[in-house]
Parts: C-alpha cells; structure tokens; sequence
C-alpha cells in the first residue's frame, strides 16, 4: 500500500472524492485498489493505491497524471516542476506558483516580472497585469516552470525558489500564438461539465475540439472567426463556477507588437 500525492487539485464545490472513477479508470486493467484519501491544505489530492499490479499503477499514475514533489529533497534534481498559479494579481512584481513543496514548509516558485517580460514580450516593459490578461495566467492555471539556481541549496523559511517558464511552457504558449486561433481558458470545470455547456448553448459548431489542461482546467479551441470574448456571455452561465478567459492571438501579437514566427 502507497500513499502519494497527485499534481491535481481539488477546488471549487468539487471534493476529492468525486474524481476517484476518474484516477480509477487510468488503471483499470491493473489489479490495484485506487481510493482517494483527501488533500492537502493546498488542494493536491492524495490517492492511496495497493494490490498485485501496484507499482506498474504507481508508475503509470507517474507518467500520466504526475506526483508532487511534496519535499525540496524529492525535487533536488528535478530542474523543471510542474504545477499551478496562486495569488495571481496580488503582486506586481512577481508571479507565484503552487509547485508542490510542502514538507517540511509550503515553498513555492516564483517567477519575476522581468523575466516573463523576457521571455513573453520580448523584453517590452509590460505591467504584470496586462501580461496575466494576454496569457490567462491567473489562479490554477497549470504551468511548468524551470527552476533557477539548485533547489537543494533554497532556504525553506523564504518559502520560495525562483523560476522562469520552462522551454515546454513557453513553446506551448508560442503554439498557441501561431494558430491564430482564440482559446477560451475554463478553469474551475470538469470536463463533462465545458462539454455540456458547449452542447447546450448549441456553440460545438464554433469550436474544434476542447484541449485538457487539468482535472479542472481546460482550453477551448475555437475555429477560425469564432471570438473567444463572445462565447463568454454564452458559457459562462452554464459554468457558475468556473473562471472563462479568452487566450488571442491577435490580440497578444498587437500587444507585445513583434511577430511569433
């Protein structure tokens, strides 16, 4: 029997418990007992798995849905972690996210305004702001980042390390640019939920497919001359809880005012 600690939260008016099918069904043809046994006080759910095939469910839980760090002496070697943004929009210095450290005390990743100015508008002095807008970078959106400097060397009473988005981040984000597709971010929604909304608003005629980012976070890609702003007022009724931003390219490549080639 193993306890471990997913890279998934559990937030909003959804429990833990409701996604136990969800991380059972990934190991469905394994002989292994999958129960949820709560989560932290950040939110990652943590799952308890046993039986004959636990390790290969184990290894497999890994690869797919990935495992909190939980500890800096876990994520020494690791130079990129994944995780998901907090407290977006109270600094105007620096974005923070949620990477899974809590043992012995909850450190967290930190990125500095210029190097997301760096490194998402090509050096131009943007207001932390207006770059959290462009790029939907607000609470539990998911974000791989990589760490700067060695992790086992952080001071935990800082409770921070620094970081900058990782190269899969970023070439995520520059895909996302040269589509010239508008995305509609869902955060806050199961899945079954974003695809209910978009049959009963009758818009799946308006988009090509919805891309999974999280347990609760979504991307909606629309089709081309289908404006993300516009499904907002359409969607967002049928999806009380969850927070809609619109991702667009154009928008983005007028701000930052250079080409994503």
């Amino acid at each position: 029997m193993t306890v471990v600690t997913l890279l998934e939260k559990a937030y909003g008016p959804f429990p833990p418990a409701a996604f136990e099918p969800t991380f059972s069904s990934l190991c469905r043809d394994l002989k292994v007992s999958l129960k949820v046994l709560g989560k932290t006080d950040r939110g990652w759910i943590q799952i308890e798995v046993s039986g004959e095939d636990e390790t290969a469910a184990l290894n497999y839980l890994d690869q797919t849905v990935g495992f909190a760090p939980a500890s800096l002496d876990k994520s020494k070697e690791l130079s990129t972690l994944r995780g998901k943004i907090i407290f977006s929009g109270k600094s105007k210095n620096e974005l923070c996210v949620d990477v899974g450290l809590f043992a012995p005390v909850v450190v967290d990743a930190t990125i500095r305004l210029q190097s997301l100015q760096a490194q998402l508008a090509g050096g131009k002095a943007l207001p932390l702001q207006r770059l959290i807008e462009a790029f939907c970078l607000y609470d539990h959106m998911p974000l791989s980042v990589k760490i700067v400097g060695d992790v086992g060397g952080v001071d935990p009473s800082k409770k921070q390390v620094e970081a900058e988005l990782s190269e899969a981040q970023l070439s995520q984000f520059m895909r996302w640019i040269r589509s010239f597709l508008d995305r509609l971010i869902v955060l806050g929604a199961p899945l079954s939920d974003v695809e209910h909304a978009i049959n009963v608003s009758k818009h799946f005629r308006d988009i090509i497919k919805v891309e999974t980012l999280g347990l609760l976070e979504h991307a909606i890609l629309c089709k081309l001359g289908t404006d993300a702003v516009g499904l907002i007022p359409k969607l967002g009724p049928l999806l009380p809880t969850a927070i809609l931003a619109p991702f667009c390219p154009t928008k983005i490549q007028q701000l930052i005012n250079r080409p994503f080639l």
